[in-house]
C-alpha cells in the first residue's frame, strides 16, 4: 500500500519551508523539509519525493543547479518558487526540466493547487519492470525519428532498448502527437491536449519544451523532421513511413 503523497521542500528560510510544510501536512501530504541542495540530497538517499518545491533563490547553491543535478538523476517533479528571480532565471529553470513556477511569497491555496496539477500530469508512473521490449504491442510503440515512444511503460528507448529520460510534461507533449500525426497543432491546442493549461508562461516553455524533445529523438536536432515548426501555425508530427 502507498502512503500519503510526499513532498520536500526546499528553502532556506525556515519560517516560509516550515509554513508551506505545516499547511500541506494539514492537507494530508507526507513532508520533508530541506534548507538546501545538501539536505535535498540528502532526503533523496532515505526516499525520493514524489515532487519537489524548490525555492530558486538560496545562497549556497543556487536553485538552477540543483534543478540540473536533480533532473540529470531522476524524472522527480520540480515546483520553483521565484521571489526575485529574472524571468530569463524562469525560463532556464523550465528548459532544465522544471515542471512549473510560482511567484514567492505564494498564496498557500494556490501552491497546493499547482502541486496537484503538476501531480496529476506527472500521474505517477508504474514502476516499469525491466520486461522486454517486443511484449508492447504496435498500439503501444510509437517511433519518433531515433526512439521508440512506450506509451504503456511512459518511456523513450533507442532500438537497443536503453532508457532515455523523459520528462512527464516531455511525455506528455509525445502522446499528443502520437494521436495527431500529420496534423498541426497550435501552441495553444498542444497546451489544451497536454492538460498543461496552467502556468502564464507554458505558452513559450511548449517551444522549450520541444527543444528538449528534439534534442532526445531528431536525427539531426538543427534540421528537425520529425517535429517540424511550422510557421504562424504551431508544430507537426511527421513520422515516417518506413517500417524498420
Amino acid at each position: 500500500m502507498s502512503g500519503p503523497t510526499h513532498i520536500a521542500i526546499v528553502d532556506d528560510e525556515a519560517p516560509a519551508r516550515e509554513m508551506v510544510g505545516d499547511y500541506l501536512r494539514m492537507h494530508g501530504f507526507a513532508v520533508t523539509l530541506c534548507d538546501g541542495g545538501k539536505s535535498l540530497r540528502q532526503a533523496l538517499e532515505a526516499a525520493a519525493p514524489d515532487l519537489v518545491v524548490l525555492d530558486l533563490n538560496m545562497p549556497e547553491e543556487d536553485g538552477l543547479s540543483i534543478v540540473r543535478d536533480l533532473k540529470s538523476r531522476s524524472d522527480i517533479p520540480v515546483i520553483m518558487l521565484t521571489a526575485t528571480a529574472s524571468p530569463i532565471d524562469r525560463v532556464v529553470g523550465l528548459e532544465l526540466g522544471a515542471d512549473d513556477y510560482i511567484a514567492k511569497p505564494c498564496e498557500l491555496r494556490e501552491l497546493m493547487a499547482r502541486i496537484r496539477s503538476v501531480l496529476r500530469r506527472t500521474a505517477v508512473r508504474p514502476q516499469a519492470e525491466p520486461a522486454a521490449a517486443p511484449a508492447a504491442g504496435p498500439d503501444t510503440l510509437v517511433r519518433f525519428g531515433t526512439k521508440w515512444l512506450d506509451l504503456d511503460a511512459q518511456a523513450l528507448r533507442d532500438d537497443d532498448d536503453n532508457e532515455h529520460p523523459l520528462t512527464a510534461s516531455e511525455f506528455g507533449l509525445l502522446k499528443v502527437f502520437a494521436a495527431n500525426p500529420k496534423r498541426v497543432l497550435s501552441r495553444e491546442r498542444l497546451l489544451e491536449l497536454a492538460n498543461a493549461r496552467d502556468a502564464e508562461a507554458f505558452d513559450r516553455a511548449i517551444d522549450l519544451r520541444i527543444m528538449r524533445i528534439r534534442r532526445k529523438i531528431e536525427p539531426d536536432p538543427s534540421k528537425p523532421s520529425v517535429i517540424r515548426t511550422i510557421r504562424g501555425g504551431g508544430y507537426v508530427f511527421s513520422p515516417s513511413d518506413a517500417k524498420s
